[in-house]
């Protein structure tokens, strides 16, 4: 198992669902919460979040972002200017290639993740990011993971090993 060296830039929890569940509907307005640490129980999903408890098995229990995505989505498209948030995803990553992480179990701290798969893009995209981020984020939407061991990320430096499922 080898191990790689990242920057947790960011940690978001959302306590309700705006745009999931609602084709057809308005989406709600239940803000993100910023967190310099998260709670990750193993087969819930992250204390606080929308999708705690949400079912069983859950292949997005947590989700992760690439600060990278998100900087070059901007310089694509200069007349946006969202925050990372915008993309709803729990950990924003600098420096770790997430599609990597697919059909793989991972460690960072005392947590333990499977990399189920992408978290592909949907339509609401552009209207929460901006015309054109739908497209643009497909293939590098993010990473759907379970929680296979639980405990507390932080942001900040942090060290992940990986090996085959």
């Amino acid at each position: 198992m080898s191990a790689t060296k990242f920057t947790i830039e960011a940690l978001y929890i959302s306590p309700g669902h705006d745009y999931f569940g609602r084709h057809g509907m308005e989406p709600e307005n239940h803000g993100i919460v910023v967190a310099s640490s998260i709670e990750c129980v193993a087969g819930k999903g992250i204390v606080g979040d929308r999708f705690y408890e949400y079912k069983p098995d859950y292949a997005g229990q947590i989700t992760f972002f690439a600060i990278e995505v998100h900087e070059s989505l901007l310089k694509e498209f200069p007349h946006l200017h969202h925050d990372a948030s915008a993309y709803r995803r729990n950990v924003i990553t600098r420096g770790i290639e997430l599609n990597d992480w697919i059909g793989k179990s991972f460690r960072i701290g005392d947590c333990v993740f499977q990399g189920i798969a992408e978290c592909k893009p949907c339509y609401w995209m552009d209207r929460a990011c901006g015309e054109g981020s739908e497209d643009y984020l497909k293939g590098q939407g993010g990473l759907r993971a379970k929680i296979l061991t639980g405990g507390e990320l932080h942001v900040g430096a942090v060290t992940c090993t990986a090996q085959s499922l």
